[in-house]
């Protein structure tokens, strides 16, 4: 029960927003907004009926009936007290009142509540053209000082009035109350949608640019039209308002103020809170600790994060329900991560399904592809233009949409990078030349204009490296070797500059390798069989050489067995190749084609793991998540991207044209007993098998370890140099050297003879 002062008889009674009603021989009801409880148990009918806020507990100790004793009734008091339900009262008895009700809702006492706003003291600051009469008025009805000079400094909150949270003056205000160490509140009372909050309550960690860092990563396309209209910051936007919601809007911010200044907390004012006021909907998006952030926390975190070691440990697996082994269940990622969804706050804007195609699929899409690129233009034109996840099922979708826009953000260079400045040549070993990785010909570099005014930007060949140029590098850790070599920033995070003194690019990041996991170890080993999956790929594909099936009814998955007749009610057929290359890791290649007209809009899918049953099926799963742009192709050839490529591909690509898309008749169909059992009971060992496969073929093992401490799912980014992107990359190497170590060719093949489609998955 809260206190009352020592020279007073406090009264006792329920809250003011409770009303009690004794019902002989049911006990009590007790109702509110909420609803209704009962109370039940001996002598609760005795004492509930005497607490109406008129006695204190003397009086209602002495008042109870005949055959209940004072101790019994205090222990009536002390549950109704623990419960929350009851509370003491000073002065003279009040009628109730809504306002004392409300604060006893909010857990308060009413009469500190009502004091400690008539003390409290408000400045009210306008930016721009932002209406804030309402929310003045509002105020002031509230019972609160206000202040709307700019000179006061002894007040008890400020509260800021916006028409976009981006706006830079935001920043000199942040500072300003963080120097004064008072709380603030921003809010946006105009537009469709209004938002309020958070508090920023300087004794706690978090400022507004930890808030501004992430509202800009959900407005990537204004940025980009930002800097194509040679501006910067936001960009305006038209007013939008009705009397009635501005009117609203500045008695919410009141509301939340006054709250605030009465003494209640909740978590959600930690949070922006949006009301779209045309659909009439509410929710909260919380706002980031970014423990990284040059404000308010340490940013050198990340940079030194890349001087260490990349330690490995112990990780034991469990089964994910189809998907692989993982370190954690899909369903427990998912929870411990959906706060990051959020179009406000998030990295990742929202979730939804892919709509097209049988619910089978499986496709989750969540938002753009921030590896495709840096303007508008692109946003369309690939298959990959959004980042997607496909699973068994919709729990494995959905946390694979999730990841992988975690791991595109936390790849995107946010300038807190390790970053060594130097040349190539001036480096010396320590350093890796990026064509290593790259693995573009000289013939590429020599007819690049060309090439890049016919295909896509994935397909784009950079300027040749100049060993001389100065540029950024960064450490990653040699996994093989156990220490750090650098490459350039460019390579590894995307946005970084890697352009040559001509203002080209010299170096380009792609997303081979990137991965994001439950562990570090999750995700170490997924960037690392992404590598192979597409170093085999790549080999296969530019050879085109006929591989052998894999036999689908041999590994008797009744998964498989329904997607097959997903397919066929499309009109499609499906078949399977195995693609697995020296390394001996299983690698294949789902494939599926029309059979109902003469265009095949042939589609393909790709899969490896140690596992061969679990490659099987993330190929599969991999080309359910490429169908939707084909399945609602128009009989005319037009598609929903307009990745040239691509759509020359659909429209002309069948089997009779391309013979190496069909299996390898003299050859036996892989069955299990094909495939070597590799997999163990750990992840660690895992990486170590894979390790020493890559070591086998004097491959270097690298990670990058790209995790952002305001996220915290692992991110790494994997480089293995030497293996090939599966894109145009067309150096000497294992894409001409593996083929005949395999027995696919006599000799290597001319670069003349290479596949001229280039892969546009």
């Amino acid at each position: 029960m809260s206190a009352a002062s020592a020279d007073e008889a406090p009264r006792i009674g329920f809250k003011r927003h409770l009303r009690a009603e004794v019902a002989a021989g049911e006990g009590a009801y007790l109702f509110s907004e909420e609803g209704m409880t009962l109370l039940k148990g001996s002598h609760v009918e005795s004492v509930v009926s005497l607490l109406d806020g008129t006695r204190d507990v003397a009086t209602v100790l002495g008042s109870v009936p005949v055959g209940v004793t004072r101790e019994q009734a205090a222990g009536v008091l002390a549950t109704l007290s623990s419960a929350g339900l009851i509370t003491l009262r000073s002065g003279e008895p009040q009628p109730n009142d809504s306002a004392s009700a409300y604060w006893e809702a909010a857990g308060l006492d009413s009469g500190s509540a009502a004091v400690q706003t008539a003390r409290s003291a408000v400045r009210l600051i306008v930016l721009g053209e932002v209406p804030g009469a309402d929310a003045e008025a509002a105020l002031r009805a509230a019972g609160l000082i206000v202040h709307t000079d700019g000179g006061v400094a002894d007040v008890d909150l400020t509260v800021v009035l916006c028409s976009d949270y981006l706006d830079p003056r935001l920043a000199a205000i942040d500072a300003e109350q963080r120097a004064a160490g008072r709380p603030w509140l921003p809010a946006k009372p105009v537009g469709t949608k209004i938002w309020i909050g958070p508090i920023f309550d300087t004794t706690q960690p978090g400022c507004w640019h930890c808030l501004a860092a992430r509202i800009w990563g959900n407005r990537n396309a204004e940025r980009c039209a930002q800097t194509a209209l040679g501006r910067s910051g936001p960009a305006p936007a038209p007013a939008v308002s009705i009397p009635p919601t501005s009117a609203a809007a500045g008695s919410l911010v009141a509301a939340e103020a006054t709250k605030w200044l009465a003494g209640h907390r909740h978590a959600n004012q930690r949070a922006v809170w949006t009301l779209d006021t045309l659909a009439m909907t509410g929710r909260h998006h919380a706002v980031p600790v970014r423990p990284q952030c040059p404000t308010c926390g340490d940013p050198d975190l990340v940079r030194a994060r890349a001087y260490q070691p990349v330690v490995l440990g112990s990780r034991p697996k469990v089964a994910d329900g189809g998907g692989g082994y993982r370190a954690v269940t899909p369903e427990r990622t998912m929870a411990a991560y959906r706060h990051l969804i959020s179009p406000v706050t998030g990295v990742v804007k929202e979730i939804t399904r892919d709509e097209r195609g049988p619910e089978l699929f499986n496709v989750f899409r969540s938002g753009p592809n921030l590896a495709a690129c840096d303007d508008l233009g692109v946003l369309r034109a690939s298959l990959r233009m959004s980042n997607g996840g496909k699973g068994i099922t919709p729990a494995h979708a959905e946390v694979s949409a999730l990841c992988e826009s975690v791991e595109r953000y936390s790849a995107s260079c946010h300038g807190d990078e390790a970053k060594v400045r130097g040349s190539l040549r001036g480096l010396g070993e320590v350093a890796i030349h990026p064509n290593d990785v790259m693995l573009y010909d000289e013939r590429q570099y020599r007819d690049r204009a060309e090439w890049n005014r016919r295909h896509s930007s994935f397909q784009w060949v950079c300027e040749p490296f100049d060993d001389d140029a100065e540029l950024d590098w960064t450490p990653v850790w040699s996994v093989t070797h156990r220490r750090h070599r650098l490459l350039p920033t460019a390579l590894l995070y995307f946005g970084a500059d890697g352009r040559a003194p001509n203002g080209r690019p010299m170096v380009r990041a792609d997303s081979n390798g990137n991965a994001a996991g439950a562990s570090l170890e999750d995700a170490v080993l997924q960037g690392t069989l992404e590598l192979i999956e597409r170093d085999a790929v790549a080999i296969w594909w530019y050879n085109r050489y006929r591989a052998a099936a894999v036999d689908l009814d041999a590994f008797a998955d009744p998964w498989l067995d329904r997607v097959r007749e997903a397919h066929a009610e499309l009109g499609r057929q499906i078949w399977v190749l195995d693609l697995t290359s020296d390394l001996g890791i299983p690698v294949m290649v789902a494939l599926s084609r029309r059979t109902d007209r003469e265009t095949e809009d042939i589609i393909m899918g790709f899969g490896a793991h140690l596992d061969a049953a679990i490659a099987l099926r993330r190929s599969l799963s991999e080309l359910n998540q490429m169908m939707p742009v084909v399945v609602n192709a128009t009989p005319d050839g037009r598609y929903d991207i307009d990745d040239p490529d691509a759509v020359a591909w659909w429209r002309h690509a069948t089997i009779a044209n391309q013979p190496y898309l069909r299996p390898d008749l003299a050859a036996d169909p892989r069955t299990p007993r094909d495939y070597p059992r590799l997999c163990s009971n750990d992840l660690a060992d895992d990486i170590e098998l894979v390790r020493r496969r890559l070591a086998g073929q004097g491959l270097d093992l690298l990670v990058l370890d790209q995790t952002r401490p305001d996220i915290g799912l692992p991110v790494v980014k994997v480089v293995v140099p030497g293996l090939r992107h599966f894109w145009s990359r067309f150096a000497p190497g294992r894409l001409y050297d593996v083929p005949v170590r395999l027995g696919r060719r006599a000799t290597p093949a001319d670069y003349s003879e290479l596949n001229p489609m280039p892969m546009f998955l």
